[in-house]
């Protein structure tokens, strides 16, 4: 198919080995460079994706709104395709993420209405923007993409795990992907492109200790954006991943900003758990092997929080 304008740039990202964080005990680590996409984010994948089925199977009428609730960075990337498309687009957020989140969407014309979330992600936050949305639905007949219901973003991120077999074909094989959940279906796409080629591959959910409701914990209070809502994702059943790793929040944070300068990889604080899990598997795996994970978004997200403040 062949997109317009900046949507003709989705997908197709790098993935490079990180040497400055990983020594000679570990196994080579790898990263998807998700950052390189048009919002600087991999929302990019399954904003387009959403759009695009809804539109193929008239779900999606032309011109009519489109709404749904997220921390940012999916509204940045329905912003972006909603703009080039001409759909009006409706945003639920909330002020407990990135300023420069809320602004991104704004700037590409989407209207946005936040929730006040003062102590940060909150378990009860995710229900309150979800409630918000459905509201606004039954008042104007919107489009709901409804991201964490959504199938077809799940379809929309198995070409990301396509991308990293061609990219990385072996040897040493893929012995472990891990990453942070959010709607969980970056890890259910790519995980299930990869398992068709790598049976034995060893499948890690990550999420904030702080809220480690998939290791059994109970939902808290943390400021990892872009997942640990306090519930388990719509789609992800236990059966989608072989081991959880719940990362500190000030594990993330620290580790965020060491990769920028050990490796130039210039993110926000879900790709730093998603690296403190990957170096907990490299060690684990040892040398001979691979362990994959992504780099969530661009580090420009965050210049105005705490993370690099």
């Amino acid at each position: 198919m062949e997109r317009a304008g900046a949507l003709a740039a989705i997908g197709s990202t790098p993935v490079v080995r990180l040497d400055g964080l990983v020594d000679a005990n570990c196994a080579e680590v790898w990263m998807k460079l998700e950052a390189a996409n048009p919002t600087g984010s991999y929302k990019d994948r399954m904003a387009l994706a959403m759009i695009e089925a809804a539109e193929a199977d008239g779900r999606l009428r032309p011109g009519q709104l489109v709404v749904e609730y997220t921390g940012g960075s999916t509204g940045s990337s329905l912003a972006l395709v909603c703009a080039v498309k001409g759909y009006p687009l409706r945003i639920v957020s909330s002020d407990a993420f990135a300023v420069e989140k809320i602004r991104t969407m704004q700037a590409f014309g989407a209207v946005v209405e936040l929730v006040h979330s003062p102590l940060g992600i909150t378990p009860d936050l995710i229900p309150a923007m979800r409630r918000r949305v459905a509201e606004i639905v039954a008042e104007t007949g919107a489009f709901a993409t409804d991201q964490f219901a959504n199938t077809d973003m799940v379809e929309g991120y198995r070409r990301l795990g396509e991308e990293i077999l061609e990219q990385l074909p072996g040897p040493p094989p893929i012995a472990a992907f891990c990453a942070y959940i959010g709607t969980a279906g970056l890890f259910l796409g790519a995980t299930r492109a990869l398992r068709e080629r790598l049976p034995g591959l060893q499948r890690v959910a990550v999420e904030p200790s702080e809220s480690a409701v998939l290791s059994g914990g109970r939902a808290g209070i943390h400021h990892i954006e872009g997942g640990g809502t306090g519930q388990w994702p719509d789609q992800l059943t236990a059966a989608d991943f072989d081991e959880v790793l719940a990362v500190p929040e000030a594990e993330a944070f620290a580790m965020a900003r060491r990769a920028a300068r050990a490796d130039g990889v210039f993110s926000g604080p879900s790709t730093g758990a998603n690296l403190v899990a990957a170096l907990t598997l490299a060690r684990r795996f040892g040398p001979g092997n691979r362990v994959v994970t992504v780099q969530v978004d661009s580090g420009l997200k965050y210049l105005a929080g705490g993370l690099y403040g």
